[in-house]
């Protein structure tokens, strides 16, 4: 399954945006999924995760309450909308399959099937 992230842009401070992550060449409906970002100099930092039935979610401490993930099984993606955006979450942002389904993972090896990931720039 390749995972494709989409819908990064340039923005100001405060506005939103909407990633979508859609899966192509399998099913990954039955999978946890998580959004990561990284910036330059810095490790991969988790965002987001979506169990399977989207019955648990979990959110990194600097984004709760900013950003929503959801997940539509039937066309396989899974969207990140971010509101309230700040400097600070200019990144690559990434989305990729969970390898285990409970509890939720957090750490980026606990994930696989990395795809290409899409540019956020807030500016102040």
């Amino acid at each position: 399954v390749q995972l494709q992230a989409s819908g990064g842009g340039v923005v100001q401070a405060g506005d939103s945006l909407r990633l979508s992550c859609a899966a192509s060449g399998g099913d990954s409906s039955g999978y946890a999924k998580g959004w990561f970002r990284q910036s330059p100099g810095k490790e991969r930092e988790f965002v987001a995760a979506i169990s399977w039935t989207s019955e648990y979610i979990l959110y990194a401490d600097p984004v709760k309450g900013r950003f929503t993930i959801s997940r539509d099984n039937a066309k396989d993606t899974v969207d990140l909308q971010m509101s309230g955006l700040k400097p600070e979450d200019t990144a690559v942002y990434f989305c990729a399959i969970g390898l285990w389904q409970q509890p939720l993972q957090t750490l980026p090896a606990r994930y696989s099937n990395w795809g290409q990931g899409t540019q956020v720039t807030v500016s102040s």
